[in-house]
């Protein structure tokens, strides 16, 4: 079992969200279909999660759990929740560095078979927030403007994008 202490690798192991201070609840299994999870009335979130864990050890599955705080800072009452949360490995995941958002801008674009000079992609590393969502947003908006200006995309381009976004103009309407 994994706790992750950071949002961003919960898409693919989908599921409802459970209440309580677990933000949401993601089971992948190796093949095999995952067991169900419980229903869990919000007044036994921390029996719903404890049963939760016991029943995806015992089918030997995994569960990942993302939340924005460490499972200590929970507050759990569940004596033997504390514990399975206790053994658990967490994980806390920083905000990419340079190379990796590069790669991930660059991959981006690819995605959608645009070539784009390396020093158009270090010009927006250097300058957009380290998020996966923004660097969507801003390849997105790259992207449609090109298309609609009918021409590359460009260092100068990347500014005027960069700029709409730090004036506010850049929760774009995409």
């Amino acid at each position: 079992m994994s706790i992750a202490g950071r949002i961003g690798l919960r898409p693919s192991w989908s599921l409802p969200a459970l209440p309580g201070p677990a933000r949401r609840i993601w089971l992948r299994s190796g093949g095999r279909e995952p067991p169900r999870p419980p229903s869990v009335p919000a007044a036994s979130a921390g029996q719903g999660l404890f049963h939760l864990i016991n029943t995806v050890r015992s089918g030997g599955t995994h569960l990942l759990l993302t939340a924005r705080r460490f499972p200590a800072a929970w507050g759990v009452a569940l004596p033997d929740l504390a514990s399975r949360l206790k053994a658990a490995a967490t994980v806390e995941i920083h905000e990419p560095d340079d190379l990796l958002l590069a790669g991930i801008i660059t991959k981006l674009f690819a995605d959608r078979q645009i070539q784009v000079e390396p020093h158009v992609v270090q010009y927006l590393v250097r300058r957009i927030e380290r998020s996966l969502a923004t660097a969507m947003r801003v390849v997105q908006r790259l992207d449609r403007l090109a298309l609609e200006r009918k021409m590359p995309i460009t260092r100068a381009l990347a500014a005027e994008t960069v700029s709409a976004l730090d004036e506010g103009q850049g929760e774009f309407d995409i």
